[in-house]
């Protein structure tokens, strides 16, 4: 059997190559992982003192500058993000929203930590994140310069987080919302809990003393990681990018870092109304359905361009 050349490294199979090649190959990939690692921690500690004055100010640098910290987070890891579609949100203040301009609340799946840098760097957004996060070393900090919203989910809450959002949607700040309730393996998009929806369509069952949230629209977001070093991901490898269940955080980070490249694309659909379907429920399942068709379009035809 032809056996690559040595210094053919794409090429080499580790089930061939020698001890020593193997040897120097996995120092490589560790020593890969420090670099981003080392390089993403000290970015961050500089991003932060821009990012604690920006917070403060009424203007649009903060979200600007939230986008550029999520993309060069992205370059750092050698992930390269590939956008089908248009972002319908922009960045407003509340006298837009008052003048009838409508916030965006972006609907995505969700199968890893990737996807916060990933839609963090294309989109003018806060994110609704659980309020485990919040006490999660550096990156709960990193949500707080990012004006993340926090929810328990408990329903004794459920008021003064609906008022949350609706402050921040009144002052003309997009959200994103993963309504799945968790991460997955990639594979599928789990079903919607319907609750997520209560901002974009209140209903009478909604509790007392929230105000109504200004008219908005929902833009579905279907997330694929689907290059790996260069080639495509198929099924067995999509687990290289998804952190679900009862994985780790830390060992996962370690194993990402190790990649020389890898590449997200998201489909950007066309925004939704939500006065356009009758209850909640029916809301949930239509921007499941967009979704859902398009991970499996990016599945099917990981180089679509439409």
């Amino acid at each position: 059997m032809h056996r690559p050349p040595i210094w053919d490294v794409a090429s080499l199979d580790e089930h061939y190559a020698p001890a020593s090649y193997s040897a120097i190959r996995g120092g490589l990939r560790r020593l890969r992982a420090i670099r981003r690692i080392a390089l993403t921690c000290v970015w961050t500690l500089v991003a932060s003192v821009p990012q604690t004055i920006l917070i403060r100010s009424t203007g649009k640098s903060k979200i600007r500058f939230a986008r550029y910290y999520w993309a060069s987070v992205c370059r750092i890891l050698g992930l390269r993000v590939r956008v089908v579609g248009t972002v319908a949100g922009t960045i407003r203040d509340a006298q837009a929203v008052t003048l009838g301009q409508k916030p965006v609340i972006f609907v995505a799946n969700h199968s890893s930590w990737l996807d916060i840098a990933v839609v963090g760097g294309i989109l003018p957004t806060v994110f609704v994140a659980k309020q485990q996060i919040a006490d999660w070393p550096i990156i709960g900090t990193l949500a707080r310069l990012g004006r993340t919203i926090f929810v328990s989910r408990q329903r004794n809450n459920t008021g003064r987080e609906l008022r949350a959002m609706t402050e921040r949607l009144a002052n003309g700040d997009n959200l994103i919302l993963f309504p799945e309730g968790t991460s997955t393996d990639g594979s599928r998009v789990l079903p919607f809990l319907s609750s997520f929806f209560a901002i974009a369509k209140p209903s009478r069952q909604d509790p007392d003393g929230v105000p109504p949230p200004p008219p908005v629209l929902i833009q579905p977001i279907s997330i694929v990681y689907d290059r790996l070093e260069g080639l495509p991901v198929g099924r067995a490898r999509r687990t290289a990018f998804a952190w679900y269940g009862d994985m780790e955080l830390a060992p996962h980070i370690w194993k990402v870092t190790q990649w020389r490249s890898m590449r997200a694309s998201i489909i950007l659909h066309p925004p939704i109304a939500p006065e356009s379907c009758r209850t909640r429920k029916d809301l949930s399942a239509l921007v499941h359905q967009v979704i859902s068709k398009g991970v499996a379009d990016l599945h099917q035809n990981p180089e679509m361009d439409r």
